[in-house]
C-alpha cells in the first residue's frame, strides 16, 4: 500500500529468507501452525489507519448508547442466551477491506466485526518475528495508540487473568487440539500462566466448575472463551457435555452473548461512509434493482459459511427465515499488494481491549489476511502463494 516499501520489501525478498522466517514460527509451538502464513506484510499508511479507526469510533458511539443492549436482544438466538452477562465485552475486532472507491483511490469498508476474541496472543509473537523478517522502518508498528509488546500484554493479562489466580482462569474451547488457531492458545499459556480446556473435560458440581490441572480438581473461577457457539451446535460426539447456559459462579471473558451482539447483526445500524449499507432482509419493502451489487449474508454462521456472493433473486425466494439474514452492499477489494505471480487483496483485523473502568474500548493491535480468491480465508486460496495471515504495519503519523 506505500509503493516505495513494497518495491523494497519485494525487491529484497527470497525464498530462503521467507523459509528461514517460517522455521522460526513453527518453532513458537512446533506442529500447531495450521493456516498459512503469508509471504509479505501489510504497510499501511497513516491516512488509511486513520479512516478505520474514525470508522470504529462510530460504530463504539453505536454500542455503547444506552439503547444498543434493547435493540440487538433479538440477535442472541434463545438456545444459546447464557446468563450473567457483563456491561460490555472485553474484547472487539473489526474486519476492513482494503477497497477500491469511486474515484480508483483505497478506502476502508468494513466487512464484519465481533464481540469475540480472536489471536491475540499469537500475534505478539508473530508480529515481532514478522518485523524482523521485514525489515521494518521504524516509523512503522503493528500496535495503535502507543502500545507495544509489553504494555499490550500487561493489558491482555489485566483484563484475561486479573487480581486471580491463573491456575483458576481457563481458555475454554471445543476440542481445542483440532482448531486451526491452537497456535494462539498455546500463546496463551504462554503468555498468562492459565491452562486450555476442552468443554468435555469441564465438571459442573452444582452452580461450581471445576477442570483437573495435574490431576488435581481445580474450581474455575473465570472463562477466557474461545467457544464460538455456531460452532458447538455442528459439533458431533461431544457426548454428555455440560449446558453453558445455566448460571453458573463463573465470570466470563468475554460473555458469550456480546459474539451475538456484536456482530453481523449490528451493521444495519451504522451509518459512515467505510461502512457498507446494510439491511435485514425482512425489513427490505422492496429489493435492490441491482442485486448483483450487494451480498447476501446469514446472521447466525461463522468463517464465511453461508454467504452468497452473487445474489439473484432465486437466492433471496429461497430463504425461509429472512429475520436472520442480511443483504450487504457489496465492496470492490483492491488487487492492492504487488506479488510475483499476481497482485493479492488485504483485509485488516484491528483489535480493541475494553478494560473494566474504561469508558470506551481502545484499538491496541491487528491481524492481516491476504488472498486471490473471492474471499478472504484459507478454503479460498488453496494452493496460492502470497495469501494467508499476515500482519499490518501502520504508518505512524
Amino acid at each position: 500500500m506505500i509503493k516505495e516499501i513494497r518495491e523494497k520489501f519485494n525487491a529484497a525478498f527470497t525464498k530462503e529468507k521467507y523459509d528461514a522466517y517460517m522455521q522460526k514460527i513453527e518453532a513458537l509451538h512446533p506442529g500447531s501452525l495450521d493456516f498459512r502464513n503469508a509471504e509479505t506484510p501489510v504497510f499501511v499508511p497513516a491516512d488509511f489507519t486513520k479512516n478505520m479507526l474514525d470508522a470504529c469510533e462510530d460504530i463504539i458511539d453505536v454500542i455503547v448508547d444506552p439503547q444498543f443492549n434493547k435493540i440487538t436482544e433479538r440477535g442472541i438466538p434463545d438456545n444459546v442466551k447464557v446468563p450473567g452477562e457483563t456491561n460490555h465485552p472485553e474484547f472487539l475486532v473489526f474486519d476492513f477491506g482494503v477497497c477500491e472507491n469511486s474515484e480508483a483511490g483505497l478506502e476502508p469498508q468494513l466487512i464484519e466485526m465481533q464481540g469475540f476474541p480472536t489471536l491475540f496472543a499469537f500475534q505478539v509473537f508473530h508480529s515481532e518475528l514478522t518485523a524482523a523478517y521485514a525489515n521494518l522502518p521504524a516509523n512503522f508498528s503493528a500496535y495503535l495508540n502507543g502500545y507495544n509488546k509489553e504494555s499490550y500484554t500487561q493489558l491482555l493479562k489485566e483484563i484475561i487473568v486479573g487480581d486471580m489466580d491463573p491456575e483458576n482462569v481457563i481458555l475454554l474451547e471445543i476440542f481445542p487440539e483440532q482448531q486451526k488457531t491452537r497456535i494462539d492458545f498455546y500463546c496463551t499459556e504462554q503468555l498468562l500462566g492459565i491452562k486450555t480446556v476442552c468443554l468435555t473435560k469441564l465438571i459442573a458440581e452444582g452452580n461450581k466448575l471445576y477442570y483437573m490441572n495435574n490431576g488435581i480438581k481445580t474450581p474455575v473461577k473465570r472463562i477466557y472463551n474461545r467457544v464460538i457457539f455456531d460452532d458447538l451446535q455442528k459439533q458431533e460426539g461431544l457426548g454428555n457435555v455440560i449446558d453453558l447456559t445455566k448460571p453458573y459462579d463463573v465470570e466470563w471473558v468475554p460473555h458469550p452473548n456480546w459474539f451475538y451482539r456484536i456482530s453481523k447483526f449490528t451493521l444495519p445500524y451504522i451509518i459512515n461512509p467505510h461502512v457498507p449499507q446494510t439491511y435485514f432482509l425482512n425489513e427490505l419493502k422492496q429489493m435492490p434493482g441491482d442485486l448483483e451489487n450487494y451480498v447476501l449474508k446469514p446472521l447466525f454462521s461463522f468463517a464465511g459459511m453461508g454467504v452468497v456472493i452473487d445474489v439473484t433473486q432465486a437466492d433471496i425466494d429461497a430463504v425461509k427465515d429472512p429475520e436472520n439474514w442480511i443483504l450487504q452492499k457489496k465492496v470492490k477489494y483492491a488487487d492492492v499488494i504487488k506479488t510475483p505471480d499476481g497482485n493479492a487483496k488485504a483485509e485488516i483485523r484491528l483489535f480493541f481491549f475494553w478494560k473494566k473502568g474504561w469508558l470506551r474500548p481502545k484499538a491496541v493491535h491487528n491481524l492481516a489476511r491476504l488472498s486471490k480468491g473471492k474471499m478472504i480465508g484459507t478454503r479460498y486460496n488453496k494452493n496460492k502463494e502470497w495469501v494467508g495471515g499476515s500482519v499490518a504495519f501502520f504508518e505512524k503519523g
